[in-house]
């Protein structure tokens, strides 16, 4: 292992290997690249499970000018509408190029693109392949791509446990693996570790994408921005599966129908009605839930007899499970499954800390605002990469200064069951002051440890320290004491620092009021 990794020194190195990680390593070619994979290749990237698709103006009726309206429309005042222009203009390229690196498309007989409808989209805009299984085929030709590629040394069963950063720039990588621990000089690293699913009881992201990049770029001083906004899928399965399988908006936009165990279509005097944005579709099937009644996606009449064939992932479990979606009605309940949040970065990937990019899920580029706009996620992972690849290609690529000498220790993997039920209990789909303070209590002792639990719960903190601040309802954040949205919206900003200082403020805030009672 010495030897590799001294033959590795000074190229980038890319953490994640989900569609984000992967299409960054590939467009950096043929510039030597180390990509490190937790998992083997596609094992635990929320990638390989996207259902939905790519949203992409590509059919004859649309433009990316609708698009673009629609995003910043879901995205509830908080897009940065110049990169959201930038990212849905480049998404038809990105869709062609994907074509031709082996991305099995769906395709109408004459083949032309066969376009799905997803919630608070104008067009039908969702490119899919093999129906429901979109991620999964986009992986597989990524990772063909990735194995074939002589310029990416792909290091699996690699954990990236922290970064080397002095002077605000990065020095390297203190990684692990089976053998133990291991440093990788490099002056440039890309974060493409994917989301925050894993910190919840109820998620449809695999367990273990529990936040690992935010804790990377946390502990290295980087800054991060709405970290309040989690989306929670209104229509996860109701089951005892844990991840929780999903059942694809596409189901919705081929015009099955929410029902409650009465049979009342509850979201019928609603605008947009089941293709609402998801934020307002989750709030009304929590909330029914929460009168005592189950809720269910009715496929019976649209699409009926057409669902095995249309979407075989979902008739697959839910065959498993004793359902047949073209006569029964499917339960589910809302699930968290995407962060809107992020490492604050630039058009180019850039975070705060010299040398630090981020791409996919654990950025936040500012394009999905408070609440994403169904398949954005994909598109923007596929297209960012892009232009992270550029600029990392564009840096310096010197050998770093030499360093402070580090005897690496063995850090103890991340375990985050400790933070589940937590998360769960305080930062769900409706929030309150109280709730979340319940929560900062809760996480706050575990995060300023180094024990298995403490990059979780520090991620757990950063969320719900960022929730306690927003005192308004927008997006994926609702707060049930702040129950309306300010006239104005505005990115929030938090570091590490900020995070613990207000934490510690507010418990010892309690433990006065506490004392003089």
């Amino acid at each position: 292992m010495n030897t590799e990794i001294s033959a590795l020194a000074n190229h980038p190195v890319i953490i994640g290997g989900g569609a984000a990680g992967l299409m960054t390593a590939l467009q950096l070619a043929p510039e030597p690249v180390v990509l490190l994979s937790k998992a083997p290749l596609g094992a635990e990237a929320s990638s390989l499970w996207a259902q939905g698709g790519l949203a992409a103006a590509m059919g004859d009726d649309d433009d990316p000018a609708l698009h673009l309206a629609d995003t910043i429309a879901a995205g509830a005042g908080l897009c940065d509408e110049s990169v959201a222009r930038r990212i849905v203009h480049a998404a038809p390229a990105a869709v062609e190029h994907l074509a031709k690196l082996g991305v099995a498309f769906d395709r109408r007989p004459d083949g032309g693109w066969r376009l799905g409808l997803e919630a608070a989209h104008s067009r039908n805009r969702i490119v899919h392949a093999t129906g429901d299984g979109t991620g999964r085929e986009i992986m597989r030709a990524l990772i063909a791509a990735v194995r074939r590629c002589p310029s990416i040394m792909l290091l699996e069963g690699v954990e990236a446990r922290s970064l080397i950063v002095e002077d605000n720039s990065i020095r390297g990588v203190l990684a692990a693996n089976a053998q133990g621990p291991f440093v990788i000089d490099t002056a440039r690293v890309v974060l493409a570790t994917g989301g925050i699913g894993g910190l919840f009881l109820e998620s449809t992201n695999p367990s273990g994408c529990y936040g690992q990049g935010l804790a990377l770029a946390a502990r290295a001083g980087a800054k991060l921005s709405d970290l309040e906004f989690v989306q929670f899928h209104p229509t996860a399965f109701d089951g005892p599966s844990r991840p929780m399988p999903l059942l694809t908006e596409a189901v919705r936009g081929d015009g099955a129908i929410l029902i409650d165990d009465t049979g009342q279509r509850f979201m019928a005097d609603q605008p947009g009605v089941e293709l609402a944005p998801r934020d307002i579709v989750a709030r009304a099937v929590w909330r029914r839930r929460a009168e005592g009644h189950r809720v269910f996606l009715d496929a019976r009449k649209h699409p009926g007899a057409e669902f095995a064939k249309r979407y075989p992932v979902v008739s697959a479990f839910c065959k498993m499970a004793g359902i047949d979606p073209a006569t029964d009605p499917i339960p589910v309940r809302p699930a968290v499954h995407y962060h809107m949040g992020g490492i604050a970065v630039d058009g180019e990937g850039r975070s705060s800390v010299d040398g630090l990019w981020a791409c996919g899920e654990v950025s936040r580029t500012g394009l999905h605002g408070a609440n994403r706009l169904a398949s954005n996620s994909l598109m923007e992972a596929i297209v960012c990469a892009q232009w992270v690849a550029g600029s990392v290609k564009g840096a310096s690529c010197s050998p770093p200064k030499a360093r402070v000498a580090i005897s690496p220790a063995p850090a103890p993997a991340s375990d985050p069951s400790a933070v589940r039920p937590i998360l769960s209990q305080g930062l769900g789909v409706l929030r309150d002051r109280l709730g979340i303070e319940r929560a900062i209590r809760g996480l706050y002792p575990n995060a300023r440890g180094r024990s298995a639990s403490s990059d979780p719960a520090l991620v757990g903190l950063m969320i719900a320290v960022a929730a306690w601040r927003r005192e308004e309802s927008r997006g994926g954040h609702y707060r049930t004491d702040f129950p309306d949205a300010l006239p104005s919206a505005v990115p929030s900003f938090i570091s590490l620092a900020d995070a613990v200082d207000i934490a510690r403020g507010i418990i010892e805030t309690e433990s006065l009021c506490a004392g003089s009672a």
